[in-house]
């Protein structure tokens, strides 16, 4: 009796929870849906049944929605829209629908479920609510919440009046708090819109009324919010980061953003591609991705110094952070400067230069450090066989209004080169280290701070007890302050330093050490104004007083007779004031123009020789000599740098583009090498040197394929390069205390085609480049009585006709993906010996003219594998492996060709940085 009792309750409460599904399918559904988005046909649903949707977004982020619905019940319209479908649907007694995908769910017992034997073969699927799952369901109704949510910006009228105001904000990740740059927000009609700036902020003047805004990014969830706008307000967003399908990898914020960009020879690289491509020992490397773009060239194997659209290795402006890097390298070049567990965004502008920047011919590489996250404390790292890494980042305060990120590098590389069978490099050591701090408070919604350090030193010794040490050492402070929602600065202030060393102190009556600094003070006031959304003007000031000291030699050792020689020390301030506007003149067609006017004054105390008149610049021809005392001004240059660019749109997915930019360059390297080396000197425009300048004038034309989902592009460009500093065959560069007399002032050009194509979305993704380019240099200077190869022009030193480039990516899953980079170009000119003759009692050899051949064309494939852990959220570290083969083919390329006399016989040598396949392998964690 007990036991039937027992089923008759059973049964009583079966009976009711089954009528209360039952009353929940029969709840109705109006709409005609035509190609909907599933996400937006569930919110569509949700609103008219108050019901709610539980489902992964990856599993139906491809399903578009065609359905006509009257009156239609909730189970015949799930019934017809996922019919074609892998997916099944459940509805519980409370309300909630659950889709999945490859197994149905059962919302109530089976009618014979206590009467049948259970069996081996028997399956039961019930409703599953594990914790990741809510977690996710919940950021999803809290999403969908905010979609839905009206937002009244400004203060609140009954009637709105006529007339323009303006929504601004910030655009953060939902996870971390950290801004997200390059952000589009965009009306629902798409008639205006406006883009993130490097702090996360934007600015958007409309129409007083109600709008919905969209919202996107990359990587990033798209979103939208329905707003009131009464008068000018705030409106503070947040993105949750896009996890991908497999027929989706990566997400584009505007897919026709490359075709409606005004910019041109802009590349922006995500942290994202960076982690993908192989490098030479596992670890991400953000100068190796720079390398693959088109234009982009490198003198050779292991070298971080990169060439531009035909300059020099020292006509790019690399920042990080807004601090200037002079040497961006590691490890004789095999890693960069730059953290990428620290590093949040990339952009190299090769032709349309913002006017914010000056001071180099080539390029400006833009590299923004993270702010850190703002809600929780994480941390992540790494374990390679020559560098570990660790960063840590989280908020200061419970607010979350403080912030920091805190990163540090180091290797252990001598074990290495302990394994390699030649002594030259057994008996040799080798070490860097890097540290990242970054801190940022905001003092209100109108000012925030940003405090920045960087610390970076190397330090090696090749079989000899010559020691090489260099260091960078930079901080900056900023402060970015928004006065109204129109007009924001931002102030900043900082310090940059850069030295090395050479020192020997094996022998003490030779022991010596060779030193060299740079030293750069700044100051820089930038504006934006967004007075309209045709118009976005950037406005202000920046100066930069630097400080060198070109060379001191001294002796290492109390009993060391090394006679002290020190090069007398430069100074000079560099200011510059500039304005642009970007101008959309209409919907197809708009243009960027700018100006930016720049003042060089080298400073004294300085001993400055002046030469004879129309005669060489020799020694032997010093007239005078005059002192300078402190701050005196001793030579002034000037002028303007014009910035022009414009975009016409042929199509919604095509566009032509057409560039000019003038820019002056005022410092410059000395280098024997093509390649940033740790002994190489900058020297200072002065009396004698002039500085560098060029015009460049560049055409473009981009089209995106398959719903943009590839991305193409061909731009052309020729630059005029006047007073190019080129040297002297056997010109002494270091100690040299009259530097003029071996420079000689060289004029030339540089023209070329880069082709583009790059696929942003599948299981396959990644890019293809080809580069077509020539520079050639010329010597007009007067005062030089032999200019090389007799006045004629003659390619430079980094001159490669040729440069293909492919990455490919391929997930086959969320956890496993492959990587393949291919790198061909031409060989870098050299020059040979091309004939010995006898002379004065012995036999010299005779060279050909500068530059005349050119060494072995390189290739080089590499191949790596990323392995991903559990995705689970709730796990204490996720971790992955990513293992490769650098140089896959063991091609043995030529880094240089060199010549030395063997028992009177010259003999020609090929020097190979890799000459095998390279494995690696690296553990990453993040916590």
């Amino acid at each position: 009796m007990p036991c039937m009792r027992h089923h008759l309750l059973i049964c009583c409460i079966l009976i009711v929870f089954v009528n209360c599904a039952f009353g929940q399918t029969k709840k109705t559904v109006t709409g005609n849906f035509v190609d909907v988005p599933f996400g937006q046909f569930v919110q569509e649903v949700e609103s008219q049944t108050g019901l709610h949707f539980y489902y992964d977004s990856t599993q139906t982020d491809t399903i578009k929605i065609t359905h006509r619905a009257d009156q239609e019940p909730l189970s015949t319209l799930l019934d017809a829209v996922l019919h074609s479908t892998e997916l099944h649907y459940g509805i519980d007694d409370d309300g909630r629908v659950f889709i999945t995908k490859g197994g149905e769910i059962f919302t109530s017992l089976p009618p014979d479920f206590f009467g049948r034997k259970k069996t081996r073969d028997t399956t039961m699927f019930m409703v599953a609510e594990p914790e990741d799952f809510e977690k996710e369901n919940a950021k999803n109704k809290l999403k969908s919440s905010l979609e839905n949510k009206l937002f009244e910006i400004g203060i609140k009228t009954n009637n709105i009046t006529q007339g323009n105001s303006t929504i601004a904000g910030y655009v953060r990740d939902a996870k971390t708090g950290e801004p997200i740059i390059g952000a589009n927000i965009y009306t629902e009609n798409r008639k205006a819109g406006t883009v993130t700036d490097q702090f996360g902020y934007f600015s958007l003047t409309l129409s007083r009324g109600r709008y919905v805004l969209l919202i996107s990014s990359i990587g990033m969830s798209d979103t939208k919010r329905q707003v009131m706008l009464y008068s000018d307000g705030k409106l503070n967003i947040e993105l949750y980061e896009y996890v991908p399908s497999l027929k989706r990898v990566i997400v584009s914020a505007d897919k026709t953003v490359n075709v409606k960009g005004v910019d041109m020879g802009v590349q922006k690289i995500t942290i994202k591609n960076i982690k993908q491509i192989p490098t030479a020992f596992g670890e991400a490397d953000i100068l190796r991705v720079v390398l693959s773009m088109p234009g982009v060239t490198s003198a050779g194997e292991s070298s971080t110094g990169f060439n531009v659209r035909g300059g020099a290795a020292d006509e790019n402006l690399i920042l990080f952070s807004d601090a200037t890097i002079y040497n961006p390298s590691h490890f004789f070049g095999f890693f960069s400067a730059f953290n990428p567990d620290v590093v949040k965004d990339v952009e190299l502008y090769k032709s349309s230069i913002p006017e914010k920047y000056g001071g180099r011919l080539a390029s400006v590489l833009d590299v923004t450090s993270r702010e850190g996250n703002k809600k929780k404390f994480t941390g992540e790292g790494g374990i390679g066989p020559l560098t570990s890494r660790l960063t840590l980042e989280g908020p200061l305060d419970s607010a979350g209004k403080t912030s920091y990120i805190i990163g540090g590098r180091t290797t252990y590389s001598d074990w290495i080169l302990k394994e390699i069978p030649n002594s030259d490099y057994s008996n040799s050591s080798a070490s860097f280290y890097d540290v990242n701090l970054n801190i940022n408070h905001e003092f209100d919604p109108k000012n925030t701070l940003y405090i920045m350090g960087y610390l970076s030193q190397d330090k090696f010794r090749l079989n000899s007890d010559t020691l090489y040490k260099y260091s960078n050492k930079n901080a900056n402070i900023k402060l970015k302050h928004i006065f109204n929602n129109k007009l924001y600065g931002v102030f900043t202030a900082g310090v940059d330093n850069y030295d090395f060393s050479i020192s020997s102190n094996q022998n003490p009556v030779n022991a010596y050490k060779f030193a060299f600094d740079i030293n750069q003070a700044t100051f820089r006031a930038d504006f934006n104004y967004s007075p309209n959304n045709k118009h976005t003007i950037d406005f202000g000031l920046n100066s930069v007083l630097y400080k060198l000291h070109p060379g001191t030699y001294t002796p290492n050792d109390p009993k060391s007779l090394v006679v002290a020689d020190t090069v007398q020390a430069e100074q000079a301030l560099e200011t510059a004031l500039y304005l642009g506007d970007h101008y959309d003149v209409t919907s197809k067609f708009s243009i960027n123009a700018g100006v930016r006017y720049s003042i060089f004054n080298y400073l004294g105390p300085q001993q400055a020789y002046n030469y004879a008149p129309g005669l060489p610049r020799e020694v032997g021809n010093i007239t005078d000599t005059v002192n300078y005392g402190k701050g005196k001004n001793i030579k002034t240059y000037q002028g303007p740098e014009i910035r022009l660019s414009a975009r016409y749109s042929l199509s919604d997915n095509s566009s032509l583009k057409i560039s000019y930019n003038t820019l002056r360059q005022y410092i410059h390297m000395l280098s024997n090498t093509t390649a940033i080396s740790p002994t190489d000197i900058w020297k200072l425009s002065d009396q004698n040197i002039k500085p560098q300048s060029g015009d460049q004038v560049s055409l473009g034309y981009y089209k995106n394929l398959k719903s943009n989902t590839i991305e193409t592009s061909v731009e052309v460009y020729y630059k005029d390069l006047t007073n190019y500093l080129d040297y002297k065959s056997g010109a002494q560069l270091i100690l040299n205390h009259h530097i003029e007399t071996d420079i000689v002032n060289a004029k030339g050009y540089a023209y070329g085609a880069e082709f583009f194509i790059k696929k942003t979305e599948g299981k396959l993704n990644g890019w293809i480049s080809y580069t077509y380019s020539r520079t050639m240099l010329k010597t007009d200077d007067p005062l030089v009585a032999q200019p090389t190869n007799n006045g004629k022009y003659y390619p430079s030193d980094y001159d490669k006709p040729n440069v293909f480039n492919f990455i490919g990516n391929y997930r086959f899953s969320h956890r496993f993906s492959i990587s393949l980079n291919v790198n061909y170009s031409t060989g870098r000119p050299i020059t040979l010996p091309v004939a010995e003759y006898y002379y004065n009692g012995s036999y010299r050899v005779l060279y050909s003219d500068r530059n005349q051949y050119r060494i072995p064309d390189y290739f080089r494939t590499d191949f790596s594998m990323n392995i991903e852990g559990s995705h689970k959220i709730k796990k204490l570290a996720h971790s992955s492996w990513t293992l490769g083969l650098y140089n896959l083919t063991g091609r043995k390329n030529p880094y240089s060709v060199y010549f030395t006399s063997e028992n009177g016989v010259v003999n020609g040598y090929k020097l190979s940085i890799f000459g095998a396949v390279i494995p690696f392998i690296t553990y990453n964690f993040k916590f």
